[in-house]
């Protein structure tokens, strides 16, 4: 999804009503209850919460220039990979076997052999149309956010095509905005995200242990 993202994928931005915010709020804390207590330090709401236009039917939601979950159309949110690598145990988590980092990092989808092999890991509660953090055998932290387009045990029993859809990982270019910011444009966000030390000090010198 966001392999080639880049600001030419934004076409606006909107302050969303307090009412609009209350719903984004609830919907992530019916997806992902682990952040409930969590959300009015995330998403405060004395502070405006933007939603940021994208092509391909892609919204960001955007507080405080940081962009912290995506979702298409009205699909759930998930969060980005920043977010995930500071609250790691907020999603369900899938584990692709060491072979398959290299494709999940080109932005490939996820194979169910991946998944199923000796270096794989599937939580079986996970249901179809779920969010998944995408983990790798022997890494420490998530590569990609994934979302399932079967269940857990269909992929298991199945074992062949797709299991899990990329929609984000290391790198790609919702990653490169997250680390430079969004560009100054008239109709863009225009401010660099805050806390960028923690992303290049914290993240960047730890890739050992995602790749």
């Amino acid at each position: 999804m966001f392999k080639k993202f880049s600001s030419e994928d934004i076409s606006g931005q909107n302050q969303v009503k307090a009412s609009v915010q209350r719903k984004i709020r609830q919907s992530i804390a019916d997806e992902y209850p682990s952040l409930e207590p969590l959300l009015d330090d995330l998403l405060p709401k004395k502070s405006p919460m933007i939603v940021v236009k994208c092509q391909n039917h892609l919204n960001l939601v955007v507080v405080n220039n940081v962009p912290l979950f995506f979702n298409i159309r009205d699909g759930p949110y998930m969060p980005t990979l920043r977010l995930l690598h500071q609250y790691p145990d907020i999603m369900k988590k899938f584990q692709v076997d060491r072979g398959a980092i290299k494709f999940v990092l080109s932005g490939a989808n996820i194979m169910c052999p991946g998944l199923t092999s000796p270096g794989g890991a599937l939580d079986d509660e996970v249901e179809e149309e779920t969010p998944v953090a995408i983990m790798a055998e022997g890494k420490q932290h998530a590569l990609a956010i994934g979302y399932t387009k079967m269940s857990a045990k269909d992929i298991r029993t199945i074992n062949k095509g797709i299991g899990v859809d990329n929609m984000h990982y290391l790198n790609d270019g919702l990653w490169k905005v997250l680390l430079h910011g969004f560009p100054c444009r008239p109709h863009c966000l225009t401010s660099q995200i805050p806390n960028n030390e923690y992303l290049h000090h914290v993240v960047l010198n730890r890739t050992s242990k995602y790749i």
